[in-house]
């Protein structure tokens, strides 16, 4: 048996991929027998290099070897080139002719692509295989012969089996010793071997210097799926050897030539893909979003009403926009405080009409002594000037201390809890009449009956 590096230089075969090595071995062993060979694998993964290993360490090594691509023969005529034909077969067949099986017995046929035969073809291939018999189109007289035949397929062969594209008894026929060739992309470790195997070769056929990478640029290479495996490296290889000034690439310069090594196919699973997904889980979710939008709504209406109760007590405030606007005390102190004493003397609106533009807002102070006045009975003096000039604001210990203390309240947030208060809603509105609440909330009658028993709610 043939040495296995001793193979690889003969043939050109670059890497130390173990797969790709058991993928040879396999090769090797099965050529000194007559068992019919398939050779699976992606397209560029070097399948016909795989058949011809075989042929050439067989005892047929001498004999005859052709390879054909079932994929490229028109269906009308796969057969007369497969087992020949004889005059008057055809309206244009003007003469006997002989066909592959025929002319190179003793020999190796490779059936490239032997997934895209017709179903008629495969019925004479697999007699072929089984008797060693055939018989040429529009003959009746059978003949004999002696072919080793090596099929090769990037399709898989079993989902066409169950598709009723192939035949069943044929395929465990062909596959008698099954070759897996591997993908680029599952021998990363060659990638940059081989780039530069067509790298050094090319440039020794152009007389020019061989380009080189740059540690990260090998690392992008071989983050590469190569849809087109071997086949589509050694197009970069040589593209790159003539398109780029440098003779040593970076990440950047790789990425510039190459836009492709930048583009990610992440998958992404589909809520309705996952299991236990149904039309209630869809259901409950356009329910979240009416709750949702319910809520806002109910947010502008308060927002609206707050600002109307402002405009009609006479309460001025500096800027009622502003006002909705606020956002946290704790984040704008003084703010904080204004809106404090407003709540504070909200109670005096009935008695005395109130004007925030009347208070004594000093942020140089803090509120005791802004405050400090009050207790003879005159009132605050404004100091408008103050409040805009953009001085450090200064709170004082109490006003921290009475945000501490207050009482922080949880919002609930559950999904549950939201259906059943929609539910609720939708069933006042229309006095209890549940097509026409199903019918509100966007979801069937029937869903309605069981969301009621399952949050027991009373109408």
């Amino acid at each position: 048996m043939a040495n296995i590096d001793t193979i690889k230089r003969r043939y050109g075969i670059v890497g130390r991929s173990p797969i790709l090595e058991n993928a040879l071995q396999t090769a090797v062993r099965v050529a000194a027998s007559d068992l019919s060979v398939l050779i699976m694998g992606e397209s560029g993964v070097g399948k016909e290099v795989m058949s011809r290993i075989i042929h050439d360490n067989s005892a047929r090594k001498h004999q005859n070897f052709i390879a054909i691509n079932c994929g490229a023969l028109p269906e009308g005529t796969i057969n007369s080139e497969l087992f020949g034909h004889v005059k008057g077969a055809y309206t244009s067949s003007a003469g006997d002719r002989k066909g592959y099986f025929e002319t190179l017995d003793g020999g190796t046929i490779f059936l490239d692509e032997v997934g895209e035969m017709p179903a008629q073809t495969q019925t004479y291939l697999l007699r072929v295989l089984e008797n060693g018999e055939f018989i040429r189109m529009g003959s009746n007289k059978v003949q004999r012969t002696d072919v080793r035949v090596v099929a090769a397929t990037n399709r898989k062969l079993l989902e066409r089996v169950h598709d009723g594209k192939f035949r069943e008894d044929l395929y465990y026929r062909l596959s008698t010793v099954p070759i897996e060739m591997p993908s680029l992309r599952e021998r990363p470790e060659d990638i940059y071997l081989l780039f530069r195997y067509f790298a050094n070769n090319f440039a020794e056929k152009q007389n020019i210097e061989a380009i080189q990478l740059e540690e990260e640029a090998r690392w992008l290479l071989e983050q590469y799926t190569w849809p087109g495996n071997i086949r589509e490296l050694k197009n970069v290889a040589e593209r790159m050897s003539i398109l780029s000034e440098k003779r040593e690439l970076s990440a950047v310069d790789l990425a510039e030539l190459m836009p492709q090594l930048m583009k990610r196919n992440l998958p992404a699973i589909r809520r309705e893909d996952q299991p236990g997904a149904s039309a209630n889980n869809l259901q409950e979710r356009d329910i979240l979003y009416k709750v949702l939008f319910d809520m806002k709504e109910d947010m502008t209406q308060l927002k609206n009403l707050i600002a109307d109760l402002i405009r009609s007590n006479n309460l001025s405030v500096r800027d009622v926009e502003r006002v909705q606007s606020l956002a946290m005390p704790g984040n704008y102190p003084a703010a904080a405080a204004e809106i404090d004493r407003f709540a504070a003397d909200a109670g005096n609106v009935a008695t005395e009409a109130y004007d925030l533009r009347d208070l004594d807002v000093n942020p140089k102070v803090s509120r005791g002594g802004a405050y400090a006045g009050a207790g003879s009975g005159s009132r605050p003096r404004s100091n408008q000037s103050e409040y805009d000039s953009g001085d450090p604001i200064i709170v004082d210990h109490d006003m921290h201390r009475a945000y501490a203390e207050s009482e922080v309240v949880d919002e609930d947030l559950s999904l549950a809890n939201a259906e059943k208060e929609l539910i609720k809603k939708a069933l006042r509105k229309h006095n209890g009449r549940r097509k026409e609440a199903a019918a509100e909330l966007g979801i069937s009658e029937r869903t309605l009956y069981r969301k009621i028993k399952e949050y027991d709610v009373t109408e």
